[in-house]
Protein backbone atom coordinates (compact mmCIF):
# COMPACT_ATOMS: atom_id res chain seq x y z
CA UNK A 1 0.00 0.00 0.00
CA UNK A 2 3.27 2.41 0.67
CA UNK A 3 4.44 1.61 -2.54
CA UNK A 4 1.37 2.41 -3.99
CA UNK A 5 1.07 5.53 -2.57
CA UNK A 6 4.53 6.24 -3.16
CA UNK A 7 3.89 5.85 -6.69
CA UNK A 8 0.86 7.94 -6.79
CA UNK A 9 2.40 11.07 -4.93
CA UNK A 10 5.44 10.89 -7.71
CA UNK A 11 2.95 10.38 -10.82
CA UNK A 12 1.20 13.62 -9.35
CA UNK A 13 4.14 15.51 -8.98
CA UNK A 14 5.32 14.98 -12.51
CA UNK A 15 1.89 15.35 -13.77
CA UNK A 16 1.88 19.01 -12.12
CA UNK A 17 5.53 19.83 -13.22
CA UNK A 18 4.38 19.06 -16.79
CA UNK A 19 1.12 20.86 -16.43
CA UNK A 20 3.26 23.61 -14.81
CA UNK A 21 3.91 24.35 -18.64
CA UNK A 22 8.12 23.56 -18.58
CA UNK A 23 9.86 23.80 -21.27
CA UNK A 24 12.76 21.95 -23.08
CA UNK A 25 16.48 23.88 -22.89
CA UNK A 26 18.00 24.39 -25.84
CA UNK A 27 21.93 25.28 -25.45
CA UNK A 28 23.92 28.41 -26.49
CA UNK A 29 25.43 26.08 -29.25
CA UNK A 30 21.94 24.50 -30.04
CA UNK A 31 20.43 28.32 -30.39
CA UNK A 32 23.49 29.50 -32.83
CA UNK A 33 23.23 26.39 -35.50
CA UNK A 34 19.82 27.00 -35.82
CA UNK A 35 20.33 30.60 -36.38
CA UNK A 36 22.99 30.34 -38.99
CA UNK A 37 20.55 27.56 -40.94
CA UNK A 38 17.56 30.27 -40.55
CA UNK A 39 15.54 28.10 -38.57
CA UNK A 40 14.70 29.96 -35.05
CA UNK A 41 12.42 32.10 -34.01
CA UNK A 42 14.21 33.71 -30.67
CA UNK A 43 11.75 36.02 -28.54
CA UNK A 44 13.51 38.00 -25.70
CA UNK A 45 11.22 38.73 -22.75
CA UNK A 46 13.77 41.08 -21.23
CA UNK A 47 11.87 43.86 -21.52
CA UNK A 48 12.01 47.19 -24.00
CA UNK A 49 15.00 49.16 -22.20
CA UNK A 50 17.10 45.52 -21.79
CA UNK A 51 15.95 44.75 -25.45
CA UNK A 52 17.61 48.26 -26.77
CA UNK A 53 20.65 47.72 -24.67
CA UNK A 54 21.27 44.28 -26.13
CA UNK A 55 19.76 40.80 -27.05
CA UNK A 56 20.45 38.07 -28.77
CA UNK A 57 20.69 38.79 -32.92
CA UNK A 58 17.23 38.72 -34.76
CA UNK A 59 15.95 37.72 -31.76
CA UNK A 60 11.67 39.60 -31.28
CA UNK A 61 11.24 41.99 -27.95
CA UNK A 62 8.21 40.35 -26.20
CA UNK A 63 7.25 43.37 -24.86
CA UNK A 64 6.82 45.35 -28.41
CA UNK A 65 5.10 42.18 -30.00
CA UNK A 66 3.05 40.86 -27.35
CA UNK A 67 0.03 41.97 -28.98
CA UNK A 68 0.72 40.96 -32.25
CA UNK A 69 3.07 37.80 -31.83
CA UNK A 70 0.99 35.51 -33.90
CA UNK A 71 2.29 38.10 -37.18
CA UNK A 72 5.10 37.78 -35.77
CA UNK A 73 5.86 33.84 -35.72
CA UNK A 74 6.25 31.38 -38.70
CA UNK A 75 3.14 30.08 -40.32
CA UNK A 76 4.69 26.43 -39.31
CA UNK A 77 3.24 25.17 -36.41
CA UNK A 78 6.16 23.17 -35.71
CA UNK A 79 8.92 25.58 -36.26
CA UNK A 80 11.52 26.17 -33.55
CA UNK A 81 10.51 28.95 -31.35
CA UNK A 82 13.22 29.91 -28.61
CA UNK A 83 12.18 32.47 -25.38
CA UNK A 84 14.86 33.15 -23.24
CA UNK A 85 15.14 36.65 -20.50
CA UNK A 86 17.86 37.14 -18.38
CA UNK A 87 19.80 33.70 -16.82
CA UNK A 88 19.11 30.81 -15.55
CA UNK A 89 16.90 32.10 -12.54
CA UNK A 90 14.54 34.17 -14.88
CA UNK A 91 11.19 32.26 -14.92
CA UNK A 92 9.87 35.35 -17.46
CA UNK A 93 10.49 33.90 -20.40
CA UNK A 94 7.86 30.90 -19.79
CA UNK A 95 5.40 34.21 -20.83
CA UNK A 96 6.58 34.20 -24.78
CA UNK A 97 6.53 29.89 -24.55
CA UNK A 98 3.41 29.87 -23.35
CA UNK A 99 2.22 32.45 -25.85
CA UNK A 100 3.60 30.79 -28.57
CA UNK A 101 1.88 27.56 -27.21
CA UNK A 102 -1.74 28.75 -27.06
CA UNK A 103 -1.22 29.77 -30.55
CA UNK A 104 -0.25 26.65 -31.52
CA UNK A 105 3.32 26.28 -31.96
CA UNK A 106 4.32 22.42 -31.11
CA UNK A 107 8.48 22.72 -30.83
CA UNK A 108 8.86 25.49 -28.34
CA UNK A 109 12.20 25.79 -26.24
CA UNK A 110 14.17 27.77 -23.74
CA UNK A 111 17.25 29.14 -23.23
CA UNK A 112 17.88 29.16 -19.79
CA UNK A 113 20.86 30.35 -20.10
CA UNK A 114 19.38 33.71 -20.90
CA UNK A 115 21.16 36.51 -21.60
CA UNK A 116 23.89 36.52 -19.50
CA UNK A 117 25.13 33.06 -20.45
CA UNK A 118 24.70 34.67 -24.26
CA UNK A 119 27.24 37.61 -23.04
CA UNK A 120 29.30 35.70 -20.81
CA UNK A 121 29.68 32.64 -23.77
CA UNK A 122 31.70 35.48 -26.06
CA UNK A 123 28.27 35.77 -28.02
CA UNK A 124 27.84 39.51 -29.62
CA UNK A 125 24.04 41.10 -29.15
CA UNK A 126 22.67 43.15 -31.09
CA UNK A 127 21.35 46.96 -30.09
CA UNK A 128 18.29 49.04 -31.03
Amino acid sequence: MKKLLCLLAVTALFGVRAYAGEYPDITIPEVKKAITEGKVTLIDVNGAQSYKSGHVPGALDFSAVNKDLASKLPADKGALVVAYCGGPSCGSYARAAKAATALGYTNVKHMSAGLSGWVKAGEKTDKS
